[in-house]
């Protein structure tokens, strides 16, 4: 098991940051924190998620005109923000990915199966998400996760193909600690769960 240092530092006491401290994270960091992230299960390990690290001024000015008013100047300081994204077509790797079963991709491609793909999708590339920021965290990094972004906009900007979806966006540095806010209250566990 885990200790208590690490439990705190990946979810009890880590918390969604706003403002950052003007320190640099390396391409060897993201790197490293992708080779964490990627191996949290996904569904017949479809690993549909895609990131996009936006790092550059220039990256982070194609970004800012989808950025809602709320999220504009937090995104535009932070040292690094993923696009987290999936792709529509991830099946197309299955046989390569899911070796055990080269029939897999035949659950998500064609006709009448666009629902199901899409579904798969989108839930499997946010959860490798949810492991970016665990990753994340573990390697000493903070976050601020958000939505408040024009999807529409970032796909237009960074996936003009249209094959890659955006998700959610997630700045990652070192967050001002000295400038979050009182924790919000989390649902006990009679609240959320049920014991059947």
């Amino acid at each position: 098991m885990l200790d208590a240092q690490s439990l705190d530092k990946i979810l009890r006491n880590a918390r969604t940051h706003n403002v950052w401290l003007p320190k640099p994270v390396t391409d060897q960091q993201l790197r490293e924190i992708y080779e964490i992230m990627k191996w949290g299960p996904t569904s017949v390990n479809s690993q549909p998620g895609r990131i996009v690290f936006v790092r550059t001024r220039e990256g982070k000015e194609k970004l800012k005109p989808a950025l809602s008013p709320g999220n504009l100047d937090k995104t535009m300081a932070a040292p690094v923000t993923a696009i987290v994204a999936y792709d529509t077509q991830f099946y197309e790797h299955l046989p390569t990915i899911f070796p055990h079963n080269p029939a897999a991709i035949e659950l998500f491609k064609g006709a009448g199966k666009e629902e199901m793909a899409r579904v798969t999708a989108v839930r499997n590339g946010t959860l490798q998400g949810a492991y970016l920021i665990i990753a994340a965290r573990a390697l000493g990094f903070d976050c601020g996760a958000m939505s408040g972004f024009n999807n529409a906009m970032v796909d237009q900007a960074f996936f003009p193909d249209g094959r890659f979806k955006s998700n959610f966006l997630c700045n990652i540095g070192y967050g001002d600690h000295s400038k979050l806010f009182n924790r919000s209250p989390r649902h006990s566990f009679e609240e959320a769960c049920t014991l059947m």
